[in-house]
């Protein structure tokens, strides 16, 4: 088993930064690939960025390109989205989830663990 857990979220304004953090306990060792995604209040889960456990591999979301960046640190098992020039409709609750099939990336349904989610909310 694999628990994930993120932190970082909160209440900003528009054009500030925040950092999110998920920490994987468990069966870290062989993830394949952590992406994050969110969900805002009637709409569907939508990818928003992944990364490879060899780190070789950064992939992003057209909305958030140039504005956020993935990155991990296996040593601490944390999976870390850094969230600059926030806007309003980056409003949501954000997952971190593990893949550890080969595959893709974008499909949140190949994925196999996620954490509870961390609320982002940007004011304008």
């Amino acid at each position: 088993q694999v628990q994930l857990v993120e932190s970082g979220g909160g209440l900003v304004q528009a054009g500030d930064s925040l950092r999110l953090s998920c920490a994987a306990s468990g069966r870290t060792s062989t993830y394949i690939v952590m992406g994050w995604f969110r969900q805002a209040p009637g709409k569907e889960r939508e990818f928003v960025a992944a990364i490879r456990r060899s780190g070789v591999g950064t992939y992003y979301a057209d909305s958030v390109a140039g504005r956020f960046t993935i990155s991990r640190d296996n040593a601490k098992n944390t999976v870390y989205l850094q969230m600059n020039s926030l806007k309003p409709e980056d409003t949501a609750v954000y997952y971190c989830a593990a893949r550890y099939s080969s595959g893709g990336y974008v499909n949140g349904r190949e994925y196999d663990y996620w954490g509870q989610g961390t609320q982002v909310t940007v004011s304008s």
